[in-house]
């Protein structure tokens, strides 16, 4: 058989490009590899309680309202408010006004720094204000510009003008979140406070606009997954073909066909690869390849990608908790940023676990070896920031009366995680991370939390890499700190980053640009439907 468009990965970015691909009458193969489509955006039910996988809040950032209306697809989302705590100390994010409530937080943990404060809320709000005409108004890729010319004089171009001067000064931020706080303050723990959450090295246009994004927050009713299902559908609606538990092991792309792990063979005129982009040119047999030419240039890329990691992963764990949901809504919201100490990670010693990562393991050490791991995760654990999502502050069908379902999350290291399971300790670390979740959160925020616990498991990067492929169970692409970063990272040069090497062969999703997230892989989804309906 042969299609218009064969789309590799079903997260958002391929079933965006199959949702336009549909809508313009292209006939489209999508092929993923998990049981579902999604991605890292899901939400499944255990014992009536639901649980939603990797994202926690949706923001609209001016692409994912917009991508809704114009496929004509509804969907009730209610207002996700996040909360910040430190200690005992909760802030309730609620509009733009928050950031003067936010400054007053600050100085009441860091009364010595109250003038680095200020500065550093300065620079938090000149970005957000650079961020607010850069989603001022609907993205342009899902309007028909011309059609409206009376928009395109009344708002488009006036609104071009102050986009190209607020690009010009977001791309002049890239420098990382870290070095540039230590500029404004000589507090190491007033920056680990507003940076540690953040991946590292993360540029400061995209750290420092977060509180913009926080307003920006919403949630679907019956779960992120919601937004999938419903894309789900209009695809198959419109004579899509999904195809789940199917992975690509073989892509010619001269004579323009893959070859699936069932043997199956598939031809196509043009192919958006929306999975890890590892894996498009590693499954290219380019010693087959006519074409010298292609060959080298396939080669080059995969020999660039080789070294290179995937962006930070998280350690998450699920609880079912013996509670009412209003027990937990007198303490925060439903999307939740709780830091229990205030002295940052900055003040934990990673000497002991950088040697466990490089050294060789000795049989005869591996108890002492193993407990300086967990003395090590213990203190990283309680002096860390969590991100706790609670689906039924949002949606209080979500569970039973009486149970609230947890999503407790931090950033976690994909080598730490691969070295324990090398060591296999994977089992034993899993149960003592979920049981210092636990204790932490019942000692801080939770009182009480420990006891009524009826339900836990938890997943790793380890995890997220089986089930989605991602390189390193990265969950936004590439990481910062690689030396040279392969996506796109500038602005203007957006539409470009669905290009590849490849002829007829597009990319799109957390790989294709940098910073990367819900919003961008929905429009550089966009973008490379868009390149295959102008052919």
């Amino acid at each position: 058989m042969k299609y218009d468009t064969i789309i590799v990965g079903g997260g958002i970015a391929g079933l965006t490009a199959a949702a336009f691909l549909t809508k313009a009458g292209k006939s489209v193969m999508l092929y993923e590899r998990q049981a579902g489509v999604g991605g890292l955006v899901q939400t499944f039910n255990r014992n009536g309680v639901w649980f939603d996988t990797g994202l926690r809040s949706i923001e609209d950032s001016g692409i994912v309202f917009p991508m809704l209306r114009q496929l004509g697809i509804e969907i009730d989302f209610v207002k996700s408010n996040v909360s910040i705590g430190i200690g005992k100390s909760i802030l309730k994010l609620q509009d733009k006004e928050s950031l003067y409530q936010y400054e007053i937080f600050l100085k009441e943990h860091y009364p010595d720094n109250k003038e680095d404060i200020d500065r550093i809320i300065g620079e938090i709000k000149r970005i957000m204000n650079y961020m607010d005409v850069l989603y001022g108004i609907d993205n342009p890729a899902f309007m028909d510009i011309m059609a409206d010319k009376k928009y395109l004089v009344k708002v488009i171009l006036p609104w071009l003008f102050k986009f190209l001067f607020s690009v010009r000064k977001i791309s002049s931020l890239k420098e990382p979140v870290e070095d540039y706080l230590s500029r404004l303050t000589k507090n190491r723990q007033l920056i680990d406070i507003i940076a540690q959450h953040f991946f590292q090295k993360t540029p400061t246009s995209f750290a420092l606009s977060y509180f913009r994004l926080y307003i920006d927050y919403h949630y679907p009713k019956g779960g992120t997954a919601t937004l999938i299902n419903k894309m789900r559908d209009y695809i198959i609606d419109h004579g899509g073909v999904i195809k789940t538990g199917t992975t690509i092991e073989s892509l010619q792309p001269e004579d323009k066909y893959v070859v699936d792990n069932q043997g199956s063979r598939m031809e196509y005129k043009n192919l958006i690869w929306a999975a890890d982009s590892k894996m498009l040119y590693n499954c290219i047999p380019v010693e087959k390849l006519k074409d010298k030419k292609l060959s080298g240039r396939i080669q080059a890329k995969r020999s660039i990608l080789r070294e290179l990691h995937g962006g930070d992963s998280v350690f998450t764990v699920y609880l079912t908790v013996n509670e009412s949901k209003e027990y937990f809504s007198e303490v925060c919201t439903g999307h939740f940023f709780y830091t229990p100490h205030k002295a940052g990670l900055s003040s934990v010693s990673r000497d002991a676990i950088n040697r466990f990562l490089i050294g060789r393991v000795d049989k005869q050490e591996d108890d002492s070896l193993k407990n300086q791991v967990k003395e090590y995760l213990s203190e990283f654990c309680r002096l860390n920031t969590f991100e706790i999502s609670i689906p039924v502050l949002r949606d209080s069908t979500l569970a039973p009366e009486g149970k609230t379902g947890l999503i407790v999350s931090l950033l976690y290291d994909y080598r730490l995680a691969k070295k324990i399971d090398d060591c296999g300790w994977t089992d034993e670390i899993r149960d003592f991370l979920e049981l210092t979740f636990i204790r932490i959160l019942d000692e801080s925020i939770f009182p009480g939390l420990r006891g009524k616990i009826s339900d836990r498991f938890s997943s790793s990067p380890l995890t997220i890499e089986r089930l989605t492929g991602n390189t390193e169970g990265g969950i936004t692409g590439w990481a910062f700190t690689n030396s040279y970063m392969p996506a796109e990272s500038r602005l203007l040069n957006v539409a470009s980053s669905v290009d590849t090497p490849i002829p007829s062969v597009y990319q799109a999703g957390q790989w294709v640009y940098s910073p990367a997230g819900f919003p961008i892989s929905i429009l550089t989804g966009k973008l490379a439907a868009d390149k295959v309906l102008k052919g």
